[in-house]
This record gives C-alpha cells, sequence and structure tokens, in this order.
C-alpha cells in the first residue's frame, strides 16, 4: 500500500512538472499594457489593507477595477504573468521600471504635500496676523477713548 501510495505521489509530481518555457498565450497582454498592470496591482495591493473593506462594502472590487479599465480577465493576467515571469531578467526589468514609476510618483506626491502644508500655514499665518491687527485696532480704540 505504501508503495501504491509513493508511486501515485511521484506520478502526481513529474505530471505537473514542466521545465519549458509557457507557451505564449492566444491573448498575451502587451509588455508595456502588463507593466501598467502590474503597476496598478502592487498600488492597490498597498493600499487596500483597512480600506479594502471599506471599498468592497461601496460595491468596488480593487482588482476587477483594475482588470475593467484594461479590458483584460484574470486568466488574461494569469497566463501573461507566468509567460513574462518565466524570463527571469526580463521580469526584473519590468519590476524595476513599476518601482521606479513608484518611487517617481511617491517623490511627486510628497512635494504636493509639502506645498500643501506650506500654503495652509502662511493661511493661518495671515489669519494670526489679521486677527492680531484686529486686537491691535481694538486695543488702540480703548485706549484713545479713555485719553478723551
Amino acid at each position: 500500500m505504501k508503495k501504491l501510495c509513493l508511486l501515485i505521489l511521484i506520478t502526481a509530481l513529474f505530471g505537473c512538472y514542466s521545465s519549458g518555457k509557457p507557451k505564449k498565450p492566444d491573448n498575451l497582454i502587451p509588455r508595456d499594457k502588463m507593466v501598467d498592470v502590474l503597476y496598478e496591482v502592487f498600488i492597490i495591493s498597498a493600499a487596500k489593507g483597512g480600506n479594502k473593506l471599506k471599498l468592497e462594502n461601496k460595491g468596488i472590487y480593487p482588482q476587477d477595477y483594475i482588470f475593467e479599465k484594461y479590458h483584460i480577465d484574470s486568466l488574461q493576467f494569469a497566463l501573461s504573468n507566468e509567460y513574462y515571469g518565466y524570463d527571469v531578467s526580463e521580469y526584473e526589468l519590468m519590476i524595476s521600471e513599476i518601482e521606479e514609476r513608484i518611487k517617481s510618483d511617491k517623490e511627486k506626491y510628497e512635494k504636493a504635500m509639502a506645498e500643501e502644508a506650506k500654503e495652509i500655514k502662511r493661511k493661518k499665518d495671515s489669519m494670526k496676523m489679521a486677527i492680531d491687527s484686529t486686537q491691535k485696532i481694538k486695543a488702540d480704540k480703548v485706549s484713545i477713548k479713555s485719553d478723551r
């Protein structure tokens, strides 16, 4: 019995093992489009932690949104990802492009946030100066009235 189980297990393992490059899918996602899709998948994967439930409660499913946006389906994505992932050096280049894009976006958003913080500070300072000058005018009026 043990020999039979071992034989079945070995047969299953070798039967599932494929040493060759995956066949190019008929509906392979073009490389540039695949980079865009992976970029959005990475962004949503990073962002969906606590907000995933909120999105899903509103009927928004992030991965479905990406597939609809790029007019692809999950099978097409999986087959294309397997095809591109087989060539590790090419896949690493794609991931590097995505990392550069994320880094660039991060710098852009950090710069925008810094400018927004600077603008908020400027408005607060302006309001503080307006309040201070209003209080000074009131104090001057009181001072003038008491001098009479």
